[in-house]
């Protein structure tokens, strides 16, 4: 934590990244403490009532109160995209290290690389968003096919990144080292490659649960994911956008706005991630301390 502390003491906009995912997760372990109303309890006498002490946000067209649903949703959207990103991360991050260490090796037959990268090229010939929703539409609507569909459309990142650092990586002398004493390929990939890889991964992983964050807001307004009345930010969108017109501008914008922090956050975080997990950099970055 004083490593984190000395690297944002000069970077306040990072450190406002890790600001706000720290108080969006204290958030949504308090959340039955700290928000006020009950997510999915309307009320019709509290139709569309603008932002006031009563409701901080106003509510919705149902009487529900938008900033008790705001709390809620960081609940279902952080695990939504932590567990996605996390099977993604770990599924991509074990085909790419073993793919790269053994085409380092030059063990590894030229047919299965290719079709393996050609394969992962189909995948991301198809725009994310699209192929998500045409994921959902095969496994069936659900919190497990949003994760699936996640995990899915973000594999290709991590087995590319991973397969990168391996080729490199393999080619370095106390990996060889480790090779000619006798220490078998897969405690090979697990004791040299992957942790010496961890720092882009790490990156990238930080900035990719924004992503999915968004993904999975995105699928739920455009209808294919979690549907109302359950808090989630982008079906409260789906449901206030309609209200835009005729004035009513809180049901959607609050939780926009939310969203939106939250995707920034995240990409803030993953901007320094790599730096803090690698000792000759962070040293460097912290010198003057």
């Amino acid at each position: 934590m004083k490593v984190l502390y000395l690297y944002c003491k000069d970077r306040p906009l990072i450190g406002f990244g890790y600001f706000f995912v720290f108080f969006l997760i204290f958030l949504a372990v308090f959340a039955d403490l700290i928000a006020p109303w009950p997510p999915q309890t309307a009320n019709p006498d509290d139709y569309l009532q603008a932002p006031s002490w009563r409701h901080l946000f106003g509510t919705d067209e149902t009487g529900m109160d938008i900033f008790s649903r705001c709390i809620y949703s960081i609940r279902l959207d952080l695990s939504i995209a932590f567990l996605g990103t996390a099977v993604s991360a770990i599924v991509g991050t074990a085909i790419g290290a073993f793919v790269g260490y053994y085409e380092a090796r030059g063990r590894l037959k030229t047919v299965f690389s290719s079709f393996t990268m050609r394969a992962l090229d189909v995948i991301q010939s198809f725009p994310v968003f699209v192929f998500a929703i045409a994921l959902v539409a095969i496994f069936g609507q659900g919190l497990y096919s949003i994760i699936a569909a996640i995990a899915f459309v973000n594999m290709p990142i991590y087995v590319r990144l991973m397969r990168t650092q391996a080729l490199s990586i393999r080619q370095m002398r106390y990996v060889e080292a480790a090779y000619l004493s006798g220490l078998s390929d897969v405690s090979l990939i697990i004791k040299h490659i992957v942790p010496n890889s961890m720092g882009p991964i790490l990156s990238h992983l930080s900035v990719n649960v924004g992503w999915s964050v968004l993904l999975a807001a995105a699928l739920s307004f455009a209808g294919a994911g979690v549907e109302a009345p359950t808090p989630e930010w982008g079906s409260m969108i789906a449901v206030g956008f309609k209200n835009i017109v005729t004035g009513q501008w809180w049901p959607s914008t609050f939780p926009g706005i939310v969203l939106g922090l939250t995707v920034f956050s995240f990409a803030l975080i993953g901007a320094s991630v790599e730096v803090l997990a690698d000792p000759v950099r962070r040293r460097a970055a912290i010198a003057k301390y």
